[in-house]
């Protein structure tokens, strides 16, 4: 994407014009904020004004059951078709994603009306693709071809306030604490009526409406409450995170995505002022779709609600740089890549591989 070119640039620049050597009248310091992938984790002072943009990847290959791998000739032969008996519907599955990449733009801006709180708008659009396998007919492990769908659209809005529950650090401070806390909601501005074209295993190439995880919004609105702490001791910086998305209700389509909990914790070490680089792990748990949308049907997994949602752990690695003196003081660059290390999923169910967030910070 263009805009993962142009942000990886800007890094490069920043990380070579930063001097490394000396100390700066500006009292910013890299690991100031949490690594790039954990949101809400700070606020501002009264009249503080913040803008972030963030470009994020993400990628799955493969199926699981459980913790268990499982091939597509397996899930065509094994797998029940939720919507067999019905006119065109076989006994089994006969359509198995095999890959799928999910490209995200976050633009975000905060505002402190006051010391004690700051508000928060963060809006994204995605792009997804879904690469398939079709099995011929009923029956069998003979393929009839393979296909790609990619919906993009607008995904929905989130609003939030943020309090600084111990207070802001002092400019500068080497020792630090900060407990932040957020009362968030996700409005449901993205599209949830994305259409595809797809492969059926008698031929056809009917379009139809997109499976659940590859609409770009939700239709729910949902409570998203966080508390985060953030500390430093010198050059080591600390932290985690506990994090809820909570559906509120269903959408118009007659279903909800499941409720989702995470937890996240990290570690860093500054090098130098305008350098940090950070390790963490984050856990995630979420239920399956609650609800069914009478659009969405056919003989493929991600038709099906009840496989959706799972358990999984990633670990991430991260580099986050700020300026310290000329023009690009105080603007921030941060990129974060990670991978899971174990994942149990309500399938068969696409299995994640891999991630990276590259994101852009500069508060006025």
């Amino acid at each position: 994407m263009k805009t993962v070119n142009f942000l990886a640039g800007a890094t490069l620049a920043l990380a070579l014009s930063a001097n490394a050597t000396s100390a700066s009248a500006h009292n910013v310091h890299a690991d100031d904020h949490a690594p790039i992938g954990v949101m809400g984790d700070h606020a501002h002072k009264k009249g503080e004004f913040m803008i972030s943009a963030r470009v994020m990847h993400m990628e799955m290959s493969g199926n699981q059951i459980g913790t268990d791998d499982v091939s597509p000739d397996t899930i065509v032969t094994t797998v029940p078709n939720r919507f067999a008996g019905m006119p065109g519907q076989p006994p089994t599955l006969r359509i198995v994603p095999t890959e799928m990449r999910t490209d995200m733009v976050m633009l975000g801006a905060m505002y402190a009306p006051a010391d004690a709180v700051t508000l928060m708008v963060m809006a994204n659009y995605l792009e997804k693709e879904m690469d398939h396998v079709t099995y011929m007919g009923g029956m069998g492990t003979n393929v009839r071809g393979t296909f790609q769908t990619n919906p993009k659209a607008l995904g929905d809005t989130k609003v939030s306030a943020l309090f600084p529950l111990l207070g802001h650090p002092e400019a500068g401070s080497m020792d630090t604490d900060e407990l932040t806390l957020k009362a968030g909601v996700s409005l449901p501005t993205g599209s949830t009526d994305e259409t595809a074209q797809i492969l059926t295993p008698m031929g056809g190439t009917p379009t139809v409406r997109a499976p659940y995880m590859m609409q770009a919004g939700s239709g729910t609105f949902d409570l998203e409450p966080a508390i985060t702490y953030k500390g430093r001791r010198g050059r080591i910086g600390f932290g985690a995170q506990a994090s809820a998305s909570i559906r509120l209700d269903d959408n118009k389509w007659g279903y909800a995505f499941g409720d989702a909990y995470e937890g996240t914790a990290w570690l860093s070490y500054r090098p130098a002022q305008w350098l940090s680089l950070s390790g963490r792990v984050k856990g995630r748990t979420m239920g399956q779709v609650e609800g069914i949308d009478p659009n969405i049907m056919g003989p493929v997994q991600t038709a099906n609600p009840d496989f959706q949602g799972g358990e999984r752990i990633d670990l991430i690695g991260g580099i986050n740089l700020v300026g310290t003196h000329g023009p690009l003081a105080g603007h921030r660059l941060a990129l974060e890549i990670g991978a899971p290390v174990y994942q149990d999923l309500n399938g068969p169910q696409m299995a994640g591989d891999w991630m990276l967030t590259l994101g852009y910070q500069k508060a006025f």
